[in-house]
């Protein structure tokens, strides 16, 4: 679990009981001021910090456990001695003085399988967002001195972005209906799709098929794992924070969902959406509730869309009575947003 403390020592006056007042708020884990007056009026649901300046290795057995070690990252023995520190000390504090992420990387590596927490100093949120993702794994906590209370409340806010499961279902196929040339769209992301990972697609806006990644092996063209054959232009796609695109809207440097046979969830980066003219056909599905769901893709035997226990189904070969994973959305859309209103979509 991530986690933040904050800086009050470079804090303006004028807004030091506002950003303490958010920190309390936001129940951040911790707080580090030099003046012990602040540190005692805080409630036992946040830690008043205190920190070691560390530049000796010999000083590692010898700090309080409830102080934390600070390193500042300058050169190579300074790398060296935030390693050390990060393997041995229960929470090390590093400063790093250039902005590449490498001695970042460095550290994390050698601190891998320690008990230790490491704290990055990050002078903004956005650095912030870059350090918790470092190595797919992301310094344990964030070290920021806000300027105000509202770069606290954002803080809380991303360390809360993960994304949550689904609890998908299992469709069973009504029927296939072949139709002429339409425009379809690949969704290209920069990121490896697993094999039982693929993202949601639908016509309708509250029922959408798991649709799979070109990561299993294709006849005639290699496989091409961060892509998902995704459906014509039209068609809803589900996002982060139930929000939802059409496949059209959907550009280089956005956000989708990536959505694996268990319903886990993870956000992907779009690199490209390509639309391209093909013969489509659509898949007509139901839920066992009676929930009507329909999806419309290239008419091509290597696009394919996933079933219970990520089995693998070529659409061109779907009979009626096959099982497939999809996910019922009980509100209906606005620009995206879900919203309650009467709305019906055939």
């Amino acid at each position: 679990m991530k986690f933040a403390w904050i800086d009050l020592r470079t804090v303006p006056q004028d807004k030091l009981e506002s950003v303490v007042d958010a920190a309390i708020h936001t129940r951040m884990r911790g707080v580090l001021s030099d003046d012990e007056s602040v540190l005692k009026a805080l409630p036992p649901t946040v830690t008043g910090v205190t920190t070691t300046p560390v530049t000796d290795e010999k000083q590692l057995h010898g700090l309080d456990a409830d102080t934390a070690g600070w390193v500042d990252v300058h050169d190579e023995p300074s790398l060296r001695l935030a390693c050390a520190a990060a393997v041995a000390l229960p929470f090390t504090v590093v400063r790093f003085a250039d902005p590449t992420k490498i001695p970042l990387e460095i550290v994390l590596a050698a601190a891998d399988r320690s008990e230790g927490k490491l704290i990055t100093v990050c002078a903004d949120l956005e650095e912030a967002a870059t350090v918790l993702d470092v190595l797919e794994r992301g310094s344990d906590g964030i070290l920021l001195a806000p300027s105000n209370a509202g770069e606290v409340f954002a803080l809380a806010r991303l360390l809360e972005a993960g994304t949550a499961p689904l609890n998908l279902t299992t469709l069973t196929v009504d029927g296939i209906e072949h139709h002429g040339l339409g425009d379809r769209v690949c969704v290209d992301t920069c990121s490896h799709f697993a094999e039982d990972e693929g993202i949601l697609v639908g016509s309708y806006s509250t029922g959408f098929i798991l649709c799979c990644s070109e990561t299993h092996p294709l006849p005639y063209m290699p496989t091409r794992p961060f892509r998902v054959n995704a459906g014509a232009l039209h068609s809803y796609v589900l996002g982060p924070d139930n929000r939802t695109n059409y496949l059209s809207e959907l550009r280089a440097g956005g956000t989708t969902l990536a959505v694996d046979a268990e319903g886990r969830t993870r956000p992907v980066m779009i690199g490209r959406a390509k639309l391209e003219s093909r013969p489509l056909l659509t898949i007509t599905a139901r839920s066992p509730e009676g929930t009507v769901v329909s999806l419309t893709v290239q008419d091509d035997w290597h696009v394919r869309v996933l079933g219970p226990g990520g089995s693998v189904h070529n659409v061109t070969e779907l009979r009626p009575g096959d099982e497939l994973l999809g996910y019922l959305a009980t509100d209906q859309r606005h620009v995206g947003f879900p919203i309650g209103e009467f709305c019906r979509e055939q």
